[in-house]
C-alpha cells in the first residue's frame, strides 16, 4: 500500500513539475512566435503587392512601414500599397487535406487579382502542394473574380476569369479556387462597404 501511495505522490509531483515547465516555456516563447507570425504576414503582403523588401526581419518591417498603409474593415485587416493603391489581405480556408493560408492582393478598383502567396498548406507533397509554386500562383495575376474565378483543365484557360488546374491535383485546385472566391467575395463586401 505504501508503494502505491509513493508512486501516486511521485506521479503528481512529476506531473506538476513538467506542467509548470511547459507553461513557463510557452510564456517565454509566445511573444517570439507572435512576432515571427507578424513578420511572415508582412513579408507575404509585400510579396503579393510586388514590393521588394529584402530578407531580414528589420528590412521587412522598414519596407512595410514605408510602403503599406494598414486599414481595418469588418474586423479584418487590409493592407493598401502607398505606391499603387492595390489592396492585400490575409486569406484562409479549407484545402483538400487541411487549411490553406496566404496573402492575396487585388487591384485598387477591386477588378482583378494583383498578386497571391501561400504561406501555409497541408496538401499532398509533389501534387497539391504545387499550389505554392510561384509559376502556378502567377497564373492568378490579372484574373477577374467577378462573379468568380473558374478552374479549367490544364492548358484550357481562355478568358479573364479562368485558371488552369494542376495535372494530378485537380481536387486541391478546386478547393483552392473555392476558398479564394469565398475570401474575395467577403473581403470585397467588407472593404467596399467600409467606406472606400
Amino acid at each position: 500500500m505504501k508503494e502505491r501511495i509513493m508512486m501516486l505522490v511521485f506521479v503528481i509531483v512529476m506531473g506538476t513539475i513538467l506542467t509548470g515547465s511547459l507553461v513557463g516555456v510557452n510564456a517565454l516563447t509566445a511573444p517570439v512566435i507572435e512576432r515571427n507570425s507578424a513578420v511572415r504576414l508582412k513579408r507575404n503582403v509585400l510579396m503579393a503587392l510586388e514590393i521588394p523588401a529584402g530578407e531580414s526581419d528589420r528590412e521587412i518591417e522598414e519596407t512595410f512601414a514605408a510602403s503599406v498603409e494598414e486599414q481595418s474593415y469588418g474586423g479584418k485587416a487590409y493592407f493598401a500599397s502607398k505606391g499603387t493603391g492595390d489592396v492585400a489581405f490575409e486569406y484562409t480556408g479549407s484545402g483538400l487535406w487541411g487549411p490553406i493560408t496566404g496573402a492575396l492582393a487585388v487591384k485598387q478598383d477591386w477588378s482583378a487579382v494583383a498578386g497571391l502567396t501561400v504561406f501555409h498548406q497541408e496538401e499532398t507533397p509533389g501534387l497539391g502542394s504545387r499550389i505554392t509554386e510561384p509559376s502556378y500562383l502567377e497564373k492568378f495575376r490579372g484574373k477577374t473574380f467577378r462573379p468568380a474565378l473558374k478552374l479549367v483543365a490544364p492548358g484550357k484557360a481562355s478568358d479573364s476569369a479562368s485558371v488552369d488546374a494542376i495535372t494530378g491535383a485537380t481536387m486541391t485546385c478546386n478547393a483552392f479556387v473555392k476558398l479564394l472566391n469565398e475570401n474575395l467575395a467577403a473581403a470585397a463586401a467588407a472593404y467596399q462597404g467600409g467606406g472606400q
